[in-house]
């Protein structure tokens, strides 16, 4: 019995896709589908097990990996974030802002949706969120429902795209290893390396520019409907004195935009890894959830706050290492603050992880605990993929899966643009049925590595931020897209009953739209992407 390879790949993809449709878990769907094949192939006589001897050094390389650290301390990040009930106070305060305007609550959600993504980038927890506390006000204001829903839904996947990102981290690790491997091909033993660091800042400037295009989409509703997005008298929004109402506004701005410059401006601007900077982000979550279970007497936690942003000041001023041969007077100098520093935020995080475990949830878990139950719950899912994709793509290339592909995109009639664009339609098709994790992993390592190695002009192939980009903005409507968008169960599961399946989809279609548009505008007008990594890491 012989069947050649073009089959067998092709047969393995489709049983992947038809078991993940069945419901069988992502993980176990990708390792038994590559296990079963290799199985299959070698009793036929068309596969050698051989290739299945590497796969302990790539369970090896995904625990060993410091890029994909950043991954539980991002999800810590943003978990403690939501339990913090932080974005329940923007919501509130955002709506008071803006309620007055025609169109108003959404532009609140928008701009709420944008300052989670760059805070906490979980989907699920910003959209659920959002969902309890401002799709019941909207409705109850008269807003039109599936408008309300299409906002919350598109305003809560900001996360994926905007950094930090978990996706891009994924994403990024994934891209790291294509990039390499499409030099190797092309016979480069030395190429530059494409770093996480490098698709967070590409994925910044299109991230801003589709919560931009969310506003001005809102805004011309708001107009030309102003009856289905109603203004509300400001003065029952704001009662009292305005200016504590500003000041307030204010101080529940001030934590998020802090942490947010601490962990994303430490990546952007060299200073830290995207691990490290996690690091900060988990601690500063941390600080800041203590904060607000008591703000009164949390002098300790302001201190230790503050000192986290005077280390990140001065780390961009001074060397700190202590391990030199020679160091100045100002860097002693700078140390011995910064050792004083580090002490008080020492007792800051103690103080504030004290109050995280005597504070309960509604079932009486502490804080901490429930926080920790649910990071490590996340993150082993992500892990677990990792490894069952690591076996499906070795079995894949043990079919020369790979060759197969290569082949079939190279002899595309309109070659790079072709394949460009078969890539991302196939890719934004998969996102009717299949979450994003499962698109990363299989997909991105077959295509990528190909889709590199391709020419956009004579002479000069395609930017790996770019294509990272296009793939994060395409694989953010996976979350919208009926019928199995998960953005759309999130908020299905937390709507009121007045609200229909069919108008949570009918809301969503424009901002798919939307979407479409922007990833053109990245097509036609690439320096989106690749202008900001330019000027900050000259590349």
């Amino acid at each position: 019995m012989h069947i050649s390879p073009e089959i067998m790949v092709l047969l393995m993809f489709l049983s992947a896709v038809g078991f993940l449709l069945m419901g069988f878990p992502v993980a176990f769907t990708l390792a038994g589908t590559g296990l079963l094949f290799a199985l299959f192939g070698h009793l036929i006589g068309v596969f050698s097990l051989s290739f299945l001897y590497a796969f302990p050094q790539r369970i090896f390389a995904i625990m060993s990996s410091e890029v994909l650290v950043a991954v539980p301390l991002f999800v810590f990040m943003g978990v403690m974030l939501e339990r913090s009930k932080v974005a329940e106070e923007l919501l509130d305060n955002m709506g008071r802002a803006f309620g007055s305007r025609p169109g108003g609550l959404a532009y609140s959600v928008t701009v709420v949706g944008a300052l989670l993504a760059a805070s906490t980038g979980i989907v699920g927890a910003t959209v659920v969120t959002m969902g309890l506390l401002s799709l019941p006000t909207m409705l109850r204001r008269g807003y039109n429902i599936p408008f309300s829903c299409g906002t919350i839904c598109a305003s809560g996947t900001l996360g994926q795209i905007i950094p930090p990102s978990i996706v891009l981290v994924l994403l990024g690790d994934q891209l790291s290893v294509a990039f390499q491997n499409a030099q190797y091909s092309m016979g480069n033993y030395a190429p530059d390396t494409v770093s996480v660091n490098d698709l967070f800042a590409g994925a910044l400037l299109p991230g801003l520019m589709l919560v931009g295009m969310y506003l001005i989409y809102q805004i011309a509703f708001a107009t030309l409907r102003p009856k289905e997005a109603p203004a509300i008298p400001a003065d029952e929004l704001i009662k009292g004195d305005r200016r504590a109402f500003y000041k307030q506004l204010a101080g529940t701005l001030f934590a998020p935009l802090i942490l947010i410059i601490a962990v994303l401006g430490s990546i952007l601007g060299g200073l830290a890894s995207p691990t490290e900077a996690a690091s900060v982000g988990a601690v500063g979550a941390i600080m800041l959830a203590g904060y607000k279970i008591n703000p009164k007497g949390a002098k300790w936690i302001m201190a230790g706050a503050a000192s986290l942003f005077a280390l990140f000041i001065l780390t961009m001023f001074f060397d700190l290492r202590m391990q030199r041969n020679v160091i100045p007077a100002a860097d002693w100098a700078a140390i011995a603050v910064a050792l004083v520093l580090s002490a008080l935020l020492v007792i800051g995080v103690i103080v504030s992880v004290w109050r995280t475990l005597q504070e309960r949830d509604a079932d009486g878990t502490p804080v901490l605990a429930s926080v920790g139950r649910s990071t490590v719950q996340i993150s082993s899912m992500v892990f677990v993929i990792l490894v069952g994709a690591g076996m499906f793509s070795r079995v894949f290339r043990g079919f020369e899966g790979d060759v197969v592909i290569e082949n079939f995109l190279h002899n595309l009639p309109g070659g790079t643009v072709a394949a460009m664009l078969l890539v991302m339609t196939v890719m934004f098709l998969m996102g009717f049925f299949l979450d994003f994790l499962e698109i990363i992993f299989i997909v991105v390592p077959i295509v990528a590595p190909i889709l590199l190695q391709m020419e956009v002009a004579p002479g000069v192939t395609m930017s790996p931020v770019w294509l990272g980009v296009m793939m994060g903005v395409n694989l953010q409507t996976s979350f919208l897209t009926p019928p199995f968008g998960f953005a759309l169960f999130y908020l299905r599961g937390v709507a009121p009953k007045a609200v229909k399946t069919s108008h949570i989809y009918m809301g969503v279609m424009p901002f798919v739209a939307i979407q479409v548009i922007a990833l053109l505008l990245l097509w036609f007008w690439p320096e989106i992407a690749t202008w900001l990594p330019s000027v900050l890491y000259e590349k």
